[in-house]
């Protein structure tokens, strides 16, 4: 039996060998669709660990209180039934004081101006840096790692001190070469001196996260002295099982410091950080269905190559198959020379297409910024794909091959 199975493969190799032409383009096509899949599974499968990450990067005992819900802002005024007004300062501040569940800290901040020019002696940038003013608890809260230095501490708050902290962008422009710390830099005239650095935080979905300036908020708001300026709290809960109490304590707590009543909705949004997480996954799950639809369509274009080739090998080889049938070969022999001669184009085929895929993949991956991991799955998937398409695809021809008559297979030309 091993002896017939081992002549069998020794035939599919020829067979190959000798139509090598056509099965490269076979195996090309077969590439092609499955090169398809595996690289757009890699490349969604990176894009939700790249979101993911960011957003567990906060914390996931976090929760947000902004003037709108993360999904109304995305979608832009178009979707908003109603204008939420502001977070004051006021809001902000009476929120703060009258907050005081167990175990948590509240940051606060808020973005003085898109477009500040920073100045570090003879050097300058670009009017396009963020600065924002924040209070000590915004480090932590943010999910913002320390590069150089230290964050700032609760006296330089209250104190509104001439102190600032750098993304990494501002840090490679200016201190490539010295230590930034103690260095002093100037923002609309007003110096400040850096204490701290951040770590890079950028990808393709905050491409401007490390081009940022972090200064106290007391001082970004008599250097930024927008009535309409809009803050933002963040609360971080220390422990889990407290979480959902400590929200709803929350949602109380601001629900009365803008007099709403118990029929009335919030006009403010509150996100929690596991609902952004959810519904990421809700979004890649699109992402996966119309990969999958798009490979399994290039799929099937390969499986018909795959079928016409088989097919007309053997109406090439009909002779061949009548000399065998002649010398004793029974059906099921010729059917699965046939067969093993399919998987094994479709095999390489699968294997050139997961090698091509996980490149490309990587490739998309690293030119977005996303965190690109092993497609393991992508890869089983496009293996046991690629072999479902052979053994499809060569079932016709092989019954075909074994169907014929052994006499007028002699009689071919």
């Amino acid at each position: 039996m091993f002896s017939l199975f081992r002549e069998n493969i020794r035939i599919a190799i020829n067979s190959i060998k000798s139509q090598l032409l056509r099965t490269i383009l076979t195996v090309l096509i077969i590439a092609i669709g499955i090169t398809a899949l595996v690289s757009i599974l890699s490349a969604v499968k990176a894009l939700e660990n790249t979101i993911s990450s960011d957003f567990t990067s906060m914390g996931a005992n976090t929760f947000t209180i902004e003037q709108y819900e993360f999904s109304i802002r995305r979608h832009g005024g178009t979707e908003r039934q109603k204008i939420n007004p502001v977070i004051s300062y006021t809001d902000a501040k009476t929120f703060i004081d009258k907050y005081h569940f167990p175990m948590t800290t509240t940051s606060l901040s808020f973005g003085g101006t898109g477009s500040a020019e920073i100045k570090f002696e003879n050097k300058k940038t670009d009017p396009n840096v963020l600065v924002l003013g924040v209070n000590e608890y915004f480090i932590e809260n943010s999910g913002f790692k320390i590069n150089k230095g230290r964050e700032f501490n609760a006296l330089e708050i209250e104190n509104s001190s001439n102190v600032c902290m750098l993304g990494s962008d501002l840090e490679e422009k200016f201190f490539t070469e010295i230590n930034p710390i103690g260095k002093t830099i100037t923002i609309r005239g007003h110096k400040f001196k850096v204490i701290g650095t951040l770590k890079s935080n950028k990808n393709a979905f905050n491409s401007k996260e490390d081009n940022r300036v972090l200064i106290p908020i007391q001082k970004a708001r008599s250097i930024f002295t927008n009535p309409n300026a809009n803050y933002s709290l963040m609360i971080k809960v220390d422990k889990q099982e407290f979480y959902d109490e400590a929200l709803n304590q929350a949602l109380i707590t601001f629900r009365n410091i803008r007099t709403l009543s118990p029929i009335e909705e919030n006009n403010f949004g509150v996100e929690r950080s596991d609902d952004l997480i959810n519904r990421v996954g809700a979004i890649t799950e699109y992402l996966y269905i119309a990969a999958w639809i798009i490979g399994i369509i290039t799929i099937f274009g390969s499986s018909i190559a795959l079928m016409n080739i088989m097919l007309v090998s053997v109406a090439e080889r009909t002779r061949e198959i009548g000399v065998r049938k002649a010398m004793g070969a029974k059906r099921r022999t010729i059917a699965i020379q046939f067969f093993l001669e399919t998987i094994m184009v479709g095999q390489i085929g699968g294997i050139l297409g997961i090698i091509l895929g996980i490149l490309v993949g990587y490739g998309l991956s690293a030119a977005l910024g996303f965190s690109f991991t092993t497609p393991w799955l992508a890869m089983f998937s496009a293996f046991t794909t690629a072999f479902i398409v052979a053994i499809i695809s060569g079932s016709f021809p092989a019954i075909k091959a074994a169907k014929l008559d052994p006499i007028e297979s002699l009689r071919y030309e």
